[in-house]
């Protein structure tokens, strides 16, 4: 409880004085954010078991070492190595205030409901939830998986036996992972965005682009494993969203509940843009500061302000020490990401792949950054610390490329990394609701779809090089 307790006050410190130092940079006060970054790692420490905080300690261990050698003073670096993240940290502990709006009202019920004639076919009925999902993620990031999950197992409990599981299963986990390529409120998406000096438009471009041809993808894929389970889902899905339909509290086409969501969706994400014109303010500032006074607006009109109250108290109380590991692999990242770019590591990295290069013609870094991203998944980093890592160590490196086709790149191989990985955090949560194993739900019900999906990302990423050569 002391653990939970001083976790949450050093990691709510740590935010608010990033976000105080932005606009009122004083040197007490950067000092501070630096005590309490350390403070924050010791107390995650302290409250995590130790095989959830061994990924921690080894990155810690090894920042430390090529300090040890390379710097001239450890202290100082130290300090700035807990800096490192505080962009990231702050966005991380203030994006979840969003799924507090989502859960006043049954808004993705409703939504379904009033699609119901759209989505009578198995493979409209896919795309539908793979759309849907990848719309929902801008308010829970891979809070998604389990509530989109838990919602269509509401309607679909009596079917799960494989091929449904594989339906469902790969419908979400796909559009969650392809979710990552665009959305703005994934923090993973917006660091690399941010870290190649990218614009954001022409990444946000790309990522939905190649998101849309991903689900259509998807599509053929489920339409191939029906086939191959010799299931007939439309019918069983007509039924059962008939059977739905009985319970929605709006019976027009265009009901309340649709109506309103599409108002907070476009209202948050569109101040979102329109205070960064305005102000200039980066966009891992803007995000969180937006979000903030969006949430506490809508829950002011709506006239719920002890239900504000409560969330705050229970997320506090709850919610952050729940997020011990994020925000402790992040800090951890920061330190070893600021060590290796001292040591020129990203140079050796990028001497390393040229010189691959060089003996293979056809191959450049494009082709293989997404192999970093997969092979780092699979060693237990998720999708965020991945990108933090890679990107961090390229963002001191001159690469010969758009960096919008970098952020594609990158991007396109954390896509796979969560679909495959069984021990990523996407996957993990997957595993653990519907009872299959990670492998199952990743390599197996996934394998051909990843190396699809690469071919397909970088067929362009290659012609994009070629030509602008």
């Amino acid at each position: 409880m002391t653990a939970a307790r001083g976790f949450t006050a050093s990691v709510s410190i740590y935010a608010l004085l990033h976000f105080v130092t932005y606009f009122f940079e004083a040197e007490l006060l950067i000092f501070l954010l630096s005590i309490t970054g350390i403070a924050t790692l010791l107390f995650a420490g302290l409250l995590l078991p130790f095989n959830k905080f061994q990924l921690q300690f080894f990155l810690i261990a090894a920042a430390l070492l090529v300090l040890l050698f390379t710097s001239d003073s450890l202290w100082n670096d130290l300090l700035e190595g807990m800096r490192l993240m505080r962009s990231l940290i702050g966005l991380l502990l203030v994006v979840p205030m969003i799924s507090w709006v989502l859960r006043e009202e049954p808004y993705i019920e409703e939504i379904m409901s009033a699609a119901h004639n759209l989505l009578n076919q198995s493979q409209k009925f896919y795309f539908g939830l793979m759309a849907m999902t990848q719309v929902i993620t801008h308010f829970l990031l891979f809070g998604s998986v389990p509530m989109m999950y838990r919602f269509i197992d509401t309607f679909l409990h009596e079917h799960n036996d494989e091929a449904w599981e594989n339906f469902k299963g790969t419908a979400i986990l796909r559009s969650f992972a392809l979710s990552t390529m665009w959305v703005i409120s994934i923090p993973s998406f917006v660091f690399a965005v941010e870290a190649l000096g990218s614009e954001l438009w022409k990444s946000m471009l790309l990522g939905f682009t190649f998101a849309f041809a991903g689900t259509l993808l998807a599509v053929l894929f489920s339409r191939v494993q029906e086939k191959k389970y010799h299931a007939d889902f439309s019918a069983t899905l007509q039924r059962e969203i008939d059977e739905a339909m009985k319970n929605s509290r709006n019976d027009r086409p265009w009901n309340r509940d649709t109506i309103e969501f599409i108002v907070l969706f476009a209202s948050l994400f569109g101040t979102i843009f329109l205070v960064h014109e305005w102000t200039g303010l980066e966009f891992l500032l803007t995000i969180p500061l937006v979000i903030i006074g969006w949430t506490f607006l809508y829950f002011l009109i709506k006239g719920r302000l002890n239900h504000f109250a409560e969330n705050t108290r229970v997320y506090f109380s709850e919610g952050i020490p729940r997020q011990g590991r994020q925000f402790s692999i992040l800090l951890a990242a920061g330190l070893l990401i600021l060590a290796l770019n001292q040591s020129g590591a990203g140079v050796y990295v990028i001497g390393w792949m040229n010189s691959l290069t060089n003996v293979v013609p056809v191959l450049n870094i494009l082709f293989l950054l997404p192999f970093i991203m997969i092979a780092l998944g699979f060693v237990g980093l998720g999708p965020l610390a991945v990108i933090v890592l890679v990107t961090g160590i390229l963002q001191d490196v001159a690469l010969p490329y758009p960096p919008e086709l970098v952020v594609l790149s990158i991007t396109s191989g954390s896509v796979i990394s969560i679909i495959l990985s069984p021990v990523v955090m996407p996957l993990i949560i997957l595993s653990s609701i519907n009872g299959l194993s990670g492998v199952q739900n990743g390599i197996r019900f996934n394998l051909a779809y990843a190396a699809a999906f690469y071919l397909l990302v970088q067929v362009f990423i290659q012609a994009a090089v070629l030509f602008s050569g």
